[in-house]
């Protein structure tokens, strides 16, 4: 099937990353399936994550289509690429049509990614998992090939400012073995965070850490909020979102500002 937005991308990201100064090391490619589909469950501590684990794909010669939370596609140039990419928007309020579409992607062979944890974390820990991983894993029955990208969060994520240009970051893209789903959804779920925590802090380990530094968890001597700390933070920003919606209030696109619903939305 031709897809020429995605072949344009593909020609053009890599080169574009390599220019601005960004190295990517991977390691695990070859548990990336050639063939057929598989769920990538990649951790989330910031807005670019998908970028490794796509560029990992790629190298494989898949493509991979990540699930996405639907708000994006209020900003004209991310539902362009939605739409002509083959993302899969996910309302987190009525998540069943996300969900089906998802499998039926997987059962046709090919390579969805998503975010266990659903939202960015605030700690750079792994945070509890959703379910609808291990769901999905086992109405497909594909495999499930967890991912730690750990790096990319210098770059842009939740209360700092974005980093973009020839910010020279290395980002490191680690791969673990394939897991099939277990008998229940809890268990696989949990095998699956237990999995990524320790691929989470090998990778940890390997990588340069100075004492302080807001993209360091407080763990390994950094500025970031502890787990209790990001928690707090999370749940004041529901609290807040909620407060606005009840008032009539939605978010402007372009500048992130709030202002009254208008009738016509």
């Amino acid at each position: 099937m031709a897809e020429p937005v995605m072949r344009a991308l593909e020609i053009v990201v890599p080169p574009i990353v390599a220019a601005n100064g960004t190295t990517i090391t991977y390691h695990g490619l070859e548990n990336i399936p050639e063939r057929g589909g598989a769920l990538i469950a990649v951790n989330h501590t910031g807005y670019v994550d998908w970028l490794p684990a796509s560029l990992a794909a790629l190298h494989r010669r898949r493509r991979l289509r990540f699930m996405i939370k639907a708000e994006m596609q209020e900003v004209p140039p991310v539902n362009f690429v939605i739409r002509h990419i083959g993302l899969i928007p996910v309302d987190r309020r009525a998540g069943a049509d996300s969900y089906a579409v998802a499998v039926q992607r997987l059962k046709e062979g090919e390579l969805v990614g998503v975010h266990p944890e659903a939202t960015i974390s605030r700690s750079f820990e792994l945070k509890e998992f959703k379910t609808g991983t291990a769901r999905m894993a086992r109405a497909a029955d594909v495999p499930i090939i967890p991912c730690i990208v750990w790096g990319a969060h210098r770059i842009w994520t939740k209360d700092h400012p974005k980093s973009l240009w020839r910010n020279k970051i290395p980002i490191v893209a680690k791969f673990g073995e394939p897991m099939r789903a277990d008998d229940t959804v809890e268990r696989t779920t949990a095998a699956l965070h237990d999995t990524m925590t320790t691929m989470l802090h090998r990778t940890q380990e390997e990588y340069p850490h100075p004492a302080g530094a807001f993209w360091v968890p407080r763990r390994l001597g950094g500025g970031a909020p502890t787990m209790a700390e990001a928690l707090a933070m999370r749940e004041a920003e529901l609290a807040e979102r909620a407060r606005r919606r009840a008032e009539g209030l939605a978010p402007e696109p372009a500048r992130g500002r709030w202002r009254r619903r208008t009738a016509s939305r």
